[in-house]
């Protein structure tokens, strides 16, 4: 079959479709790494004066609304897909938090992946409790795993470039904490008009790089199917990887896109 998909490129399209094209074109992306729906929208919380990393405005969004078994089912579904397509030896990374770690886990091991970390990211800058009723909620987790054997592992980069340097000043294993801020400053995309946030979960581009920089190398091929505002996309093409990926919302691949002018 003629390969109608060409890399390097966002489509607009639904993240099932998507996967089921990239298999009738042949492409097996080297690394999946995607911030699915974690089904937490349904209600509007408004803190435009909070102190703690700015504004906060509760993901309230129509596609991030399911019933829970609708939404096992999607995210089943999805990662059944991806594990289809990607080649043996190819990794996945999926962000998630507390609300949706057990549909992901559970999915991942229904469908053969073998999971190597689950990786806490402990955020520098988290909203408070609003009900003082719970501890403050300050992680959320991204699920690392493979299939099958011989995977790539790019150890020594990890040292390179992890900030928490040994007493004596010398390289330390990368683990599986990662202290690091919500996106937020000049990296945070706003909307001119309202100043407000264009997309509710933008990731740091850091937290995307360990992961990319860890499991492919340069001229592989990096998937999301829930690409958002594009920080998988910037990410693979600042670190001379190949990208693929789609998102149903047009005015995210419009902001996406720009992102990656002049790269």
């Amino acid at each position: 079959m003629q390969n109608t998909l060409k890399l390097n490129k966002i489509y607009k399209q639904d993240s099932l479709d998507f996967l089921n094209k990239l298999h009738k074109n042949n492409i097996h992306p080297d690394l999946i790494f995607t911030d699915p729906p974690y089904n937490l929208s349904g209600s509007n919380l408004n803190l435009k004066n909070n102190k703690t990393g700015g504004a906060f405005y509760k993901v309230n969004e129509t596609w991030d609304i399911m019933k829970e078994d609708e939404y096992f089912d999607f995210t089943y579904q999805w990662i059944k897909k991806s594990f289809d397509i990607q080649k043996d030896g190819a990794s996945i990374y999926i962000c998630c938090s507390y609300h949706n770690i057990g549909e992901v886990t559970m999915a991942i091991k229904q469908v053969g992946y073998s999971i190597k970390n689950i990786i806490t990211w402990a955020k520098t800058n988290p909203m408070p409790s609003i009900t003082k009723r719970t501890y403050t909620h300050s992680s959320e987790f991204i699920v690392y795993a493979v299939k099958n054997k011989k995977w790539i592992f790019n150890y020594e980069t990890l040292k390179d470039i992890n900030p928490d340097k040994a007493k004596n000043g010398t390289n330390r294993q990368m683990r599986d904490v990662w202290t690091l801020p919500q996106c937020q400053g000049k990296e945070r995309i706003k909307d001119p008009q309202t100043n407000r946030a264009i997309h509710p979960t933008q990731k740091l581009e850091e937290l995307v790089k360990r992961a990319v920089l860890a499991s492919s190398n340069e001229n592989d091929l990096v998937l999301d199917i829930f690409m958002g505002s594009g920080t998988t996309a910037v990410v693979a093409k600042k670190n001379k990887r190949n990208f693929i990926g789609c998102d149903l919302e047009e005015k995210y691949i419009k902001v996406a896109n720009e992102r990656l002018v002049g790269l």
